[in-house]
């Protein structure tokens, strides 16, 4: 025998093997099913089969027999003695058409589910705030309340309120001014729970039939960050951001489609309830296929900047005394780094929110403004601190990259001054970067840069400490 015979033989065993995998595939996934009764054979048992792939169950099988038994006497007539019978025409099985097989799945036994999130695997209040901790700076407080809020509702979810006391959800609602890490927050708290989490922007929401976000595209967007998983999608986090946005607007002269009509479709949301969300899209058209997602155990955090509440405040408190030798004088808390800790219901009433839509986010916290201490803080004590990120980029070209502490004050006392907390220190430090970080590649001998007070106040330049050769000042 050749070498090219014993190539065809084995692509003939092979294109068999794969055959016979196919059908058996198919007898797993298919199953037959009887002609006359239509019944499955998972209910029947073994089917009899037939010429031209008809399958008859044993139940029918009998009843014919039992038939032909009661229509032809005691049953003593053969088969041939029937067909020679005049004006009797036997059926030829062969030449009826191949019935058209509807197939049918098998129904897998379902396994029961187990609970996305265990109970044991939920740290507690002091391991969440602990974990906070290495990448929020300051906010105490806030960090307490939201380790606790969250800890609580999970153990909600886990236990699904067993006994015949149901445990309320704890919707958030943080205050607190531009950059000081309410997102941040947010964020770090999803990574630690690993739970799907979506960040939707208040500002794009409409009421419905208006041209704008639907109120339901936030439930969609959670769907999409949980893999179009409607299970984990209903146990994970919505932080709806800019939520002062949808406050009730003080001109009542036009229709308000975007102020307090959203916060009257946001109510059953943030309550709980079934909604139909388009599946990887955020407007609900015939094209899109829809899921109903229960937003039960869904966390929901509000969060805003809420930039003229302080005003609300300040009036509140100066009420108490105006007139008389015991009075407050008007600007005393002109220069309150903690004003908004005072806020109470009434303030956020006034503010434009609707009382339906406060009652339902029953934690409310403020996070407080940064100070110079804390911007300095935030440069380089956090796991992924911008000095941090800075250093790592310098050392894959083998530099080292040192700060002095005066410099670092420095670059605080401008972010103060730009008023947009965190976030002016990434600019800032982009902008005294942008030459280190295009010369230093250019000279392989620079060992280390060291960023002084001089360069970041524009009186003098960065200290550039060559490989083993003497300090070199560079002028700026």
């Amino acid at each position: 025998m050749s070498q090219k015979d014993i190539d065809e033989l084995k692509s003939d065993v092979s294109e068999e093997v794969v055959e016979t995998q196919k059908s058996d595939e198919n007898e797993e996934e298919y199953e037959k099913f009887c002609f006359l009764c239509r019944r499955p054979e998972s209910q029947t048992g073994k089917m009899i089969e037939l010429p031209s792939n008809i399958y008859v169950c044993p139940d029918c099988m009998q009843k014919s027999f039992d038939t032909m038994n009661t229509q032809f006497g005691d049953g003593t007539m053969n088969i041939s003695d029937l067909m020679n019978m005049p004006g009797i025409n036997m059926i030829n099985l062969s030449d009826i058409p191949s019935p058209v097989q509807q197939p049918k799945k098998i129904k897998k036994k379902s396994a029961e589910k187990k609970p996305l999130i265990d109970l044991k695997d939920i740290p507690a209040p002091h391991k969440i705030k602990a974990a906070l901790d290495d990448y929020v700076i300051g906010q105490e407080y806030a960090k307490k309340v939201i380790s606790v809020a969250v800890y609580n509702h999970y153990k909600r979810v886990a236990t699904n309120t067993m006994d015949s006391i149901e445990i309320e959800k704890s919707n958030m609602l943080m205050i607190g001014p531009t950059g000081c890490g309410k997102t941040y927050l947010v964020k770090t708290l999803a990574k630690l729970l690993d739970v799907p989490l979506a960040i939707a922007d208040a500002t794009s929401l409409t009421e419905a039939g208006y041209i704008g976000d639907d109120i339901e595209s936030v439930v969609s967007k959670l769907l999409a960050a949980a893999g179009n998983d409607v299970d984990k999608a209903e146990q994970g986090i919505i932080f709806i951001d800019e939520i002062d946005k949808i406050a009730k607007k003080k001109n009542t002269n036009q229709r308000d489609v975007s102020g307090e009509a959203v916060q009257q479709g946001m109510l059953k949301l943030l309550e709980g309830s079934e909604v139909e969300v388009p599946v990887g899209a955020n407007s609900k058209n015939a094209m899109v296929p829809m899921v109903t997602v229960n937003t039960k155990n869904i966390l929901f955090i509000c969060g805003g900047a809420f930039p003229d509440l302080e005003n609300i405040i300040k009036e509140r408190l100066n009420k108490k005394a105006s007139i008389g030798f015991y009075a407050d004088l008007k600007d005393k808390y002109d220069n309150d780094p903690n004003l908004l800790s005072n806020v109470t219901v009434e303030d956020i009433r006034n503010f434009g929110m609707i009382p339906e839509f406060i009652g339902r986010l029953p934690i409310i916290f403020t996070l407080n403004g940064l100070n110079e201490d804390m911007l300095v803080k935030i440069l380089k004590e956090p796991k992924n601190a911008i000095l941090k990120q800075y250093q790592k980029l310098l050392a894959l070209d083998e530099v080292k990259l040192e700060f002095e502490e005066e410099a670092l004050r420095s670059i605080a006392k401008k972010a103060l001054e730009k008023d947009t907390g965190a976030r002016a220190l990434r600019a800032i430090l982009e902008s005294y970067m942008l030459d280190i970080m295009f010369q230093v590649p250019k000279d392989d001998s620079i060992g280390e840069v060291i960023i002084t007070p001089e360069y970041i106040e524009g009186t003098g330049g960065p200290k550039i400490l060559m490989r083993g050769q003497e300090n070199l000042y560079l002028e700026g």
